[in-house]
């Protein structure tokens, strides 16, 4: 970092002016930029959530399917031990066996009805699931579309931006080290403070041009004669004299 600590205060002034000047040019870029890198990471987590959805929901048909399966074979066997039941009343050898046959019957033949209402209560849940499933897709495919459109706005943007952005941050890097260590620290500080990163800004039309309060004429003196560095009382940002300003302007 360059020496400045026998730099005058109009020197200090103009190398933190002239770094806040490159840095508004970046500000510039990003703001063109606008939300889109983050709003294109918020399809992408969307995206990867609506799939997990995707997973769960075919975790669960599968439960369903396998448990319709059993339910199906319980049902088969059920209705196997009926006809079996059926051919056994027909050499049954006193009533006594036959009314036991016949209670085995009834009871295979509840079991065959409890396996068709599982069954088909089952086919229900799978048919629900299945549309979820399917809305979830369409879903999917919506946000697909709306993060293409998204990821070709910013790599545009980007194209176009990237090569001068590398380039301001460049000077930017290079701005910093001709700032003086306790001031840059201050600027650093301002700039984080506020959404449009102005931390230097120029007295316009007797106001602040940060926050637009009033700064009285013998304070607009003291930022002319460039013997200090002063802040707005208000917001806290440095100011400097509208001539200085353009001065760095032209630079």
């Amino acid at each position: 970092m360059a020496n400045v600590k026998d730099f005058s205060v109009e020197e200090k002034l103009i190398a933190v002016l002239s770094l806040q000047k490159i840095d508004s040019k970046i500000d510039v870029i990003h703001t063109l930029k606008g939300e889109l890198p983050m709003e294109v990471k918020d399809l992408e987590d969307e995206i990867a959530g609506l799939q997990t959805r995707i997973n769960n929901i075919d975790t669960e048909i599968a439960t369903i399917n396998t448990f319709i399966d059993t339910k199906s074979e319980a049902k088969k066997e059920s209705q196997a031990l009926i006809k079996k039941y059926e051919k056994q009343q027909d050499n049954v050898k006193n009533s006594r066996e036959f009314e036991a046959i016949n209670k085995e019957m009834e009871m295979q033949e509840l079991e065959v009805r409890l396996n068709e209402k599982h069954i088909k209560d089952a086919g229900f849940d799978l048919r629900d699931r299945t549309n979820v499933r399917i809305k979830t897709e369409e879903k999917i495919k919506d946000v697909e579309e709306a993060l293409k459109l998204k990821r070709d706005e910013l790599e545009k943007i980007t194209i176009d931006t990237d090569k001068e952005e590398k380039q301001l941050a460049e000077k930017s890097n290079e701005a910093k080290g001709k700032v003086d260590p306790r001031l840059l620290t201050a600027y650093e500080r301002i700039r984080k403070s506020y959404r449009n990163g102005l931390a230097v800004v120029p007295v316009m039309r007797d106001s602040c041009g940060g926050c637009f309060n009033v700064i009285p004429p013998q304070r607009q003196s003291e930022i002319r004669q460039h013997k200090k560095i002063i802040v707005c009382e208000h917001c806290g940002r440095i100011v400097v004299d509208i001539d200085l300003n353009e001065k760095v302007n032209q630079q």
